[in-house]
């Protein structure tokens, strides 16, 4: 199974589009990843991210809303 997570854009480095990376935090866990599938990614939006390449912009109402599924799987998982 794939898994792709949300992350926020935090910094983006790069001035060649397919040679774009971005620091992108998820839950603040931080780690670099290719942008050249987003070209118009800014700062500040969120990210889906498979495999270190960042392959959509997601609102951050849906990015919201999965991040809090994933802590509740998390929690569940836990007990």
């Amino acid at each position: 199974m794939c898994l792709a997570v949300p992350g926020k854009v935090i910094s983006i480095s790069g001035d060649q589009p397919l040679m774009r990376k971005g620091k992108v935090s998820f839950g603040g866990v931080v780690k670099e990843v290719s942008l050249a599938y987003v070209p118009d990614v800014q700062v500040g939006n969120y990210v889906i991210v498979h495999v270190g390449f960042a392959l959509s912009i997601l609102d951050e109402e849906a990015a919201q809303k999965s991040l809090a599924e994933f802590r509740e799987m998390e929690e569940i998982l836990q007990q």
